[in-house]
């Protein structure tokens, strides 16, 4: 039987773990932890973004994690706790899960999204695409 979005998300929220905008914003500037924006390049464009989260499209995310990957991306093997948002925390509870089970240790994601943070009065930061340093090309 078909499972819809919903479950998926019911489930993913099942197995990570979620935490309020208050929460990640005390891990801003942490070096063992790192932010991760899964939100589509024109959200960021038109809404901002967190100041040192790395962007990393929900559609090539399993390819930048995944070390065998020709796209793989060195700041997803750094042992670090990673927190994944999105614009309202959908998207993210599944990007979490992902991570989660493609051997992540520390996940999190943000209930609530970039939406709630910017309602909390977080910062925000104007965004311009940076390229990836130090990733397999």
């Amino acid at each position: 039987m078909p499972i819809g979005y919903k479950q998926m998300v019911a489930e993913a929220l099942s197995e990570i773990e979620t935490m309020t905008p208050e929460q990640v914003a005390k891990h801003l500037g942490n070096p063992d932890t790192q932010l991760v924006d899964i939100r589509d390049p024109r959200e960021l464009e038109r809404d901002g973004a967190i100041p040192g989260a790395l962007h990393a499209t929900r559609g090539m995310l399993e390819f930048w994690i995944d070390p065998e990957s020709p796209y793989h991306r060195k700041a997803f093997a750094e042992p670090k706790q990673f927190i994944f948002f999105c614009a309202g925390g959908l998207r993210s509870s599944l990007a979490g899960q992902t991570a989660k089970r493609m051997g992540i240790a520390r996940v999190a994601h943000m209930d609530g999204g970039f939406g709630a943070w910017k309602k909390a009065g977080l910062p925000v930061e104007e965004w311009a695409p940076k390229a990836p340093a130090g990733d397999k090309k």
